[in-house]
C-alpha cells in the first residue's frame, strides 16, 4: 500500500486486461475459475491487511454480486468470509451468471441467502454490516447505467450514505458506476474505502472521478504476466543521476535556455519559468524582454541573464547563437507577441532548430492547431487550452489518455495535458500519467504561476539534454514533489527554491 496510490508501473485498459486474461487461459497456464479464486482470495487478504480489526471475532458482511465475472469474484469472497465464521448475505443483480461466475455461485455454500438486488426494498430494514463488498460491475461497465441496474446502484449508494455509513466498503476491481478506462461516472456510483484490483491498475482508478471513489487502491497479483507494449506508464520518481546530477564540465555543456517575457508589468511568469529552468540544472538561462521591460527584469534577477528582444527579427538574431538549445515561449508573453515569435521560430528559414516549450499565451496563439510542430517541441495545455487547440478531441468520449495520444500524433510532438491527472503523450504512442492523488495530492498547487514553473522545469531539463518525453515526465514529478515539500500556503515563487531539496532526495 502506498497511501492511496499503489506502487505500479503501468495502467491497462479493460480491453487490454481481458486480452491478458484470455491469452493466459488459452495458453492453458491457468483457468478462468482459478483466476476467479485467486482474485477473491486476494480481495479477502487485502481487506484483512487493510482493516486488521475486522479479523477479530465473527462479523457480518453484505456481498453485492453482479451478473458477470465481477459477481463471480463476489461469490468467492462470500464463501471465504463464511469460512472464517462470518455471517454473510448476498444480494445479486440480474439473472444468475453462467460460465465460471455461475460455477462460483454454485459453490457458494448457502445459496438460500442469495436475494435479488432490485432497489431499495432489498436493503430496507437490513442490519448494518461490518463490511460491504461491491462486486457488481468492476471493469465490465462500458455504457451508462439504466433501468434496474441504475435503480439498484442508486439504492445502494443512498443506503450506504445513510444508515450504513459506519460500515466499510471494498470495491472489487473498480467501484461500480466508474468507467475503468476514463474514470468518468456512468450514472450513480459507489464510493469504496478500499479498492482491490488485479495484475495492473486501470486508467479509471487514477483519471477524473476515479480517485475520489476508489479510496485506498491495492493491486493484487493473481499470477498473470505481460503488459501491452504501449501501456500507459505511471510517472514515478525520475532516475536520480540525469535528473539530479551534473557530470562536471563547463556551464555550456549543460545547455542554454532562452525564456521570453511579456512587456512591462507582465514579466513575472517568464521570470518564474527562467528561475525554474536554472534551478533544475540548465547551465545558463537568459530572459528575452522587450525594451519597456528591461529595467523591471534587471531589478528582479541575478543569476538569470537578460537580453533585449522586441520583435521576431531580434529573436532570430539571438538564437543564431548555437549554444542556445532550448526556447520557452508563452508565460506572460501576450498573445500578439507570442504569435509574432512563433512565426519566427516556425519560419523555414529561421536559424533555430533546438527544443521548444510552448505554454500559456503561445498555446492560445496556436489554437486551433492545424499543422504539425517540430518533434523537439513540448506543449503544456490545461483543459481549456487543450480544448482550444483540439476542439474535436475535447468533445470526444474517449479517455483523457487516448485524447492526449491522438493530439500528440496530430501535433507531431510531446503534449502534457495538465490536471490532477496529468497525461503526457508522444507521437509514437507512448503515454504516461502522473496522478496527484493520495500522498501526492497537492490542491495548493492550483495557484497563479505554478504552470509557468512547470514550463521552466521542462525547458531546463531539455536544455540539459534529456529526451523530450522523459524530460516532461520528470518535470511533472518534480513539480508535484516540490509542492508536497512546500505544503499548504504555497505560492509559485516557492517551487524553484525547494528544488535543491527535491533533487537531493533523489540521491
Amino acid at each position: 500500500m502506498y497511501d492511496g496510490v499503489p506502487k505500479m508501473t503501468v495502467l491497462v485498459t479493460s480491453a487490454q486486461m481481458r486480452a491478458i486474461e484470455r491469452a493466459a487461459i488459452e495458453s492453458q497456464a491457468v483457468t478462468g475459475a482459478e483466476l476467479m479464486e485467486r482474485a477473491g482470495a486476494g480481495v479477502v487478504a487485502a481487506v484483512f491487511e487493510h482493516w486488521r480489526d475486522l479479523d477479530a471475532g465473527a462479523r457480518r458482511a453484505l456481498v453485492l454480486c453482479g451478473p458477470g465475472n465481477n459477481g463471480g469474484d463476489g461469490y468467492v469472497i462470500a464463501r471465504l468470509l463464511a469460512r472464517r465464521g462470518w455471517q454473510v448475505g448476498v444480494l445479486a443483480l440480474g439473472a444468475p451468471p453462467t460460465g465460471d461466475a455461475g460455477a462460483m455461485r454454485a459453490r457458494w455454500s448457502d445459496p438460500g441467502t442469495v436475494q435479488p438486488l432490485d432497489g431499495a426494498t432489498a436493503l430496507a430494514g437490513m442490519a448494518v454490516p461490518d463490511l460491504v463488498v461491491d462486486a457488481l460491475f468492476g471493469t465490465g461497465l462500458s455504457r451508462p447505467l439504466e433501468g434496474t441496474a441504475e435503480r439498484a446502484l442508486r439504492a445502494v449508494s443512498d443506503w450506504h450514505a445513510g444508515p450504513a455509513r459506519r460500515c466499510r466498503m471494498v470495491a472489487v476491481d473498480l467501484p461500480s458506476g466508474v468507467c475503468a478506462d476514463t474514470g468518468r461516472l456512468r450514472g450513480p456510483a459507489l464510493r469504496g474505502d478500499l479498492t482491490v484490483t488485479f495484475h495492473c491498475a486501470k486508467p479509471g482508478h487514477l483519471l477524473d472521478q476515479g480517485p475520489a471513489h476508489c479510496g485506498v487502491l491495492r493491486t493484487v497479483d493473481i499470477g498473470l504476466s505481460g503488459v501491452p507494449a504501449l501501456a500507459t506508464r505511471v510517472v514515478e520518481a525520475p532516475d536520480a543521476r540525469p535528473a539530479a546530477l551534473k557530470a562536471g564540465g563547463h556551464k555550456y555543456e549543460h545547455g542554454h535556455a532562452l525564456v521570453l517575457t511579456g512587456g512591462a508589468g507582465r514579466t513575472g511568469a517568464g521570470r518564474l519559468a527562467a528561475r525554474a529552468a536554472l534551478r533544475v540544472g540548465a547551465g545558463l538561462v537568459t530572459l528575452g524582454a522587450p525594451a519597456e521591460a528591461m529595467a523591471e527584469c534587471a531589478a528582479q534577477i541575478t543569476a538569470v541573464m537578460l537580453t533585449r528582444i522586441d520583435a521576431g527579427a531580434d529573436l532570430a538574431a539571438v538564437v543564431r547563437d548555437p549554444r542556445i538549445n532550448t526556447l520557452c515561449l508563452g508565460p506572460g508573453l501576450g498573445v500578439d507577441r507570442a504569435r509574432a515569435m512563433l512565426r519566427t521560430v516556425r519560419d523555414e528559414h529561421a536559424p533555430y532548430g533546438g527544443a521548444l516549450v510552448l505554454d500559456a499565451d503561445a498555446l492560445t496563439a496556436l489554437a486551433p492547431l492545424r499543422h504539425p510542430l517540430p518533434p523537439l517541441c513540448v506543449l503544456t495545455p490545461h483543459g481549456g487550452e487543450f480544448a482550444r487547440l483540439f476542439p474535436d478531441l475535447a468533445k470526444t468520449e474517449v479517455s483523457k489518455i487516448e485524447a492526449t495520444r491522438i493530439a500528440a500524433r496530430r501535433a507531431g510532438c510531446i503534449i502534457l495535458n495538465k490536471g490532477a491527472d496529468t497525461v503526457i503523450a508522444a507521437p509514437d504512442g507512448r503515454s504516461a500519467l502522473h496522478a496527484a492523488v493520495g500522498a501526492r495530492q497537492v490542491p495548493w498547487l492550483a495557484t497563479a504561476g505554478a504552470g509557468d514553473v512547470l514550463a521552466g522545469l521542462i525547458a531546463g531539463l531539455l536544455a540539459r539534454g534529456l529526451e523530450p518525453f522523459e524530460a516532461t515526465c520528470a518535470a511533472a514529478w518534480l513539480h508535484v514533489e516540490a509542492a508536497r515539500l512546500c505544503g499548504p500556503g504555497l505560492i509559485a515563487e516557492d517551487l524553484p527554491e525547494v528544488l535543491p531539496q527535491v533533487l537531493r532526495g533523489l540521491l
